[in-house]
């Protein structure tokens, strides 16, 4: 019976039909193995349906310029207050230096984002700060891809300068913000963010920022942080909303909307001690990972066809093997990364543009550098 059922949801996925929330969960509730190779082979068949044999990457650099925060999220072990040992706020000339070595370095993309600093204002208001950041690798670089300040970041803006999201949106668009990372959205159920992150927007807010910048032209990309207290329908519920969210974009001929999904598993190893208990483990389990990786292109596909893997969570070895669980783009160099590093992460904070290729090539597919938008750059 449950075989039945399950490959009535997979047969109709291949018929190009959205499923319903309730197929999703189905499929996620699978423990036999060999149901779960029937759901990676329909994630990979529509892959290579949606977006082709060639697996992309681009050549990007972040940069977290501060990581005080004024929030306390249970799952961070990056943040600090202002003078706690390991506290760091970027000073500009700092900045600089790193886009420059971004740029010797052939990245396209900056991605930019913080802590929620409460000393980050420039007369008394949060936005000239972030404007200052923005014109600061610009004015210098204005070939680079400036994809920063997440829909938490600009909600603290407004909040602290009185601000619509639009405002703020707008604003920093103009001083050369080319798109938003769809992060701080964990899970997009408030029972779940209540526990792992209290002081952060709800789920409708994130939404909503996500939805206006869409509006004014500034695409986004999307995220689910999984693996630690949520459940099945939590996860499927969280994937609707963001299929809901592009659908909307794409009905009301948006010119931006959502350009890819990332999936982040948890990981705890320097996570505060009571979610480390609950959660029960310190690394993502990737076979967990990998069937929420081939479900969630099943259950977004046809709206998101772009789909990522995260290699600073998973490790290179278990990003490849998400390539054939569904993804079809293996990230970016990122050249450092601290948020994910400091929970514990093992993948690693740098990764080589050989690196990537190489492990695409061991799966026998092309690699094809991106831009930020999935455009493709000619190497």
């Amino acid at each position: 019976m449950v075989t039945a059922t399950v490959d009535a949801i997979l047969e109709r996925a291949l018929m190009g039909y959205d499923l319903s929330p309730e197929q999703g969960v189905t499929l996620l509730q699978q423990t036999d193995a060999s149901l779960i190779t029937a759901i990676r082979a329909t994630a990979d068949k529509l892959r290579q349906r949606q977006t082709g044999e060639t697996v992309t990457y681009v050549i990007n650099r972040n940069i977290n310029f501060t990581n005080i925060c004024e929030q306390h999220c249970s799952f961070c072990a990056f943040r600090r207050d202002e003078g706690e040992a390991g506290a760091y706020w970027l000073d500009w000339a700092q900045i600089l230096e790193k886009a420059k070595d971004a740029v010797q370095r052939g990245a396209t993309e900056i991605c930019m984002q913080g802590g929620l600093n409460p000393a980050a204002k420039i007369n008394g208001k949060s936005l000239p700060y972030y404007l200052k950041l923005v014109e600061t690798i610009k004015q210098e670089f204005p070939q680079l891809h400036l994809h920063a300040f997440s829909p938490q970041e600009v909600q603290f803006i407004a909040r602290v300068d009185g601000l619509s999201y639009a405002e703020v949106i707008t604003a920093l668009r103009d001083a050369g913000v080319d798109s938003m990372p769809g992060t701080a959205a964990e899970v997009l159920d408030d029972e779940v963010r209540r526990i792992l992150c209290p002081e952060k927007i709800d789920a409708a807010t994130w939404l909503e920022i996500v939805s206006t910048a869409h509006k004014s032209g500034l695409c986004t990309t999307s995220t689910m942080l999984s693996g630690h207290i949520e459940t099945p329908e939590q996860q499927i519920w969280h994937l609707e909303k963001l299929r809901s969210l592009q659908q909307t974009a794409i009905h009301r001929e948006y010119s931006a909307r959502i350009t890819e999904f990332i999936l982040l598993p948890f990981v705890g190893q320097e996570a505060p001690k009571p979610l480390r208990r609950r959660v029960g483990r310190d690394q993502p389990v990737l076979a967990d990972a990998l069937l929420l990786t081939a479900v969630a292109r099943i259950y977004l596909g046809n709206w998101i066809p772009n789909h990522q893997p995260s290699w600073v969570k998973l490790g290179l070895a278990g990003a490849t093997e998400a390539l054939n669980w569904g993804c079809n783009d293996i990230g970016g160099t990122l050249m450092e990364e601290h948020i994910t590093t400091m929970a514990g992460a093992v993948g690693g904070t740098c990764m080589e543009v050989e690196s990537l290729q190489n492990a695409i090539a061991s799966l026998g597919r092309p690699y094809q550098q991106r831009d930020t938008l999935y455009q493709k750059v000619s190497g």
